[in-house]
């Protein structure tokens, strides 16, 4: 029987969506306000999702404390109060956008969990925009 349990964070971060191959105008066409060229923030909610079966010793799928010390070692204190594109060297040659955000942090948690439980990763960009990964 698998369980998923999930913790939730926030951060605060800011970022320009922008493509340097394109001309400024293609930029704002498809970025429209999020081109900014003196960026703009959001505050991140965060959901980490960790599905798998409960340990027969302690009932746990995975210790939350430990999921949650995990998340704000190698994500909160990464990400938050940060410039992505300036900040952070995953997105010198990739789009902050929530997608590549979300492809992130996934990417850095995945070989800190153990491969029999399934993580996904939901981060919301707005209280009604949203990204899951893997979908």
């Amino acid at each position: 029987m698998k369980v998923s349990v999930f913790r939730k964070e926030h951060f605060n971060a800011a970022h320009r969506l922008f493509n340097p191959k394109w001309e400024y105008e293609k930029n704002q066409e498809v970025f429209g306000k999020c081109n900014n060229e003196y960026f703009h923030g959001h505050n991140y909610e965060l959901i980490v999702q960790l599905t798998g079966e409960p340990d027969s010793d302690t009932g746990f799928v995975y210790d939350l404390k430990k999921l949650s010390d995990l998340i704000k070692e190698n994500v909160l204190e990464k990400f938050d109060h940060k410039n992505l594109n300036k900040e952070l060297e995953e997105f010198s040659q990739r789009i902050p956008t929530a997608e590549n955000i979300a492809i992130v942090i996934y990417n850095i948690l995945r070989p800190l969990i153990d491969t029999k439980l399934d993580l996904k990763v939901t981060l919301y960009e707005t209280p009604r925009n949203y990204v899951q990964y893997p979908a």
